[in-house]
Formats: C-alpha cells, sequence, structure tokens
C-alpha cells in the first residue's frame, strides 16, 4: 500500500521540474542569467516562488541545472566518438547528425550554454573543466588511434571538433541571424538536411574520407 504513493510522488515532482525546467530555459536564453528572476520563472511555470524553492533553492540552483542538462546530453553525444571500433566515417556522420538533432530540437538550451561560455563561464567553468575536458581526450585518443592506423588522413583533431561545434551549434546559438538573412521565421528542416550534407561532407574531407559536401 505505500509504493504506489512514493511514485506518484517521485513522478509529480519529475513533472514538476520538468515545468520549471522549461520555463527557465526559456527565461535564460532571452534575458540572460542576471536577467532571470525566480519569480518570473515561477510565474510562468504556474507556481508560487515558494513553492519553486521547494524544488531549486537558489537562482544558481536552477540555472546550474539547466547547464547540467544540457552539458548531460552534449557529452552523450561525444561519448559516442570514443570509440574505436566503428567505422570513422560511421562514427562523424552520427555525431554531426546528432549535434545538429540536440539545435534543432533544443534551440533555447543551446544559447544558455552558448551565453555562459561566451560570458567567461563565470558559473560554470569548474564543470566544464572536470566533464569536457577528460572526454574531449578520450575523443582525441580515438582519432590519434585512426590516424596511426591508416584509417584516417592526419588531422588536427582538437580544432576539428572545435570546428563541429562552432558549426553545428550555430544553428540554434545563431538561427536569429540566419532566419533574418533568409528572411523567414524559423529554420525549416530542409535547412538542418542542407547543414548536415554539408558538414558532413566538409569534415569527411578533413580527415582524408572524401564525400563531396555540395552533391548536384
Amino acid at each position: 500500500m505505500t509504493i504506489a504513493p512514493v511514485k506518484h510522488r517521485v513522478s509529480h515532482r519529475d513533472k514538476v521540474e520538468a515545468t520549471i525546467l522549461g520555463e527557465a530555459v526559456r527565461q535564460f536564453a532571452e534575458c540572460g542569467y542576471e536577467g532571470t528572476s525566480i519569480a518570473t520563472v515561477a510565474e510562468r511555470a504556474g507556481l508560487s516562488k515558494q513553492n519553486l524553492m521547494y524544488y531549486f533553492p537558489t537562482k544558481q540552483a536552477l540555472y546550474q541545472r539547466v547547464l547540467d542538462n544540457v552539458l548531460d546530453d552534449w557529452l552523450a553525444r561525444m561519448a559516442s566518438l570514443a570509440d574505436p571500433g566503428k567505422d570513422p566515417g560511421d562514427v562523424l556522420r552520427a555525431y554531426v547528425r546528432a549535434k545538429l538533432t540536440f539545435s534543432r530540437e533544443q534551440p533555447l538550451a543551446s544559447r544558455v550554454y552558448a551565453m555562459e561560455v561566451i560570458g567567461g563561464a563565470k558559473l560554470y567553468a569548474d564543470q566544464i573543466r572536470r566533464r569536457v575536458i577528460p572526454l574531449l581526450r578520450a575523443d582525441i585518443a580515438v582519432f590519434e588511434r585512426w590516424i596511426a592506423e591508416g584509417k584516417i588522413a592526419p588531422v588536427n583533431a582538437t580544432h576539428l571538433l572545435f570546428a563541429v561545434w562552432a558549426m553545428t551549434q550555430s544553428y540554434a546559438d545563431f538561427a536569429a541571424q540566419m532566419t533574418l538573412v533568409l528572411d523567414r521565421e524559423q529554420l525549416e528542416p530542409s535547412d538542418f538536411d542542407d547543414a548536415e550534407r554539408l558538414i558532413t561532407g566538409m569534415v569527411l574531407a578533413a580527415v582524408g574520407l572524401q564525400e563531396n559536401p555540395c552533391p548536384p
């Protein structure tokens, strides 16, 4: 008799947290950390400020949770690179696709992370150093193994990954600029398809796995 209520409480908490985080992402993306208030997030989430603070006692705790969620997703995609047993071409194609998928599905979350980094990562630098750097080194080691085995051409893997991050994340972080230039309200699925073909072709060409980035 005691198990069902516990499950209900857990489910309710997850639902409330998801609502709070959804509104928090929107506010942080639109107003930045300094311009966002707990009271506004609570109001938009349909909660009292006190109720929200039961789940997230401070604005920084809420902000860190938002960034943690972004980084969790990003690192899960990075982890897919760290498998030397897979075909390099398949791995790189899947990685570019995954990064663009995140930009398409989570543009606001991506912008929150970008704003934090552009601002010097004052509140999140330790987590980036602790979590991103080890996985980046593991990915670089895979590239070096592929190079040693003759599977790809010699390449600076660090800067190649920087380039992939920049190209794919631009479709979230600078989507406003793109839509302005394209004279439309939002990016369309075909834009992401075109970006995937182009970026994948550029990446594969960089490692000697030639693929035409601009098919007729």
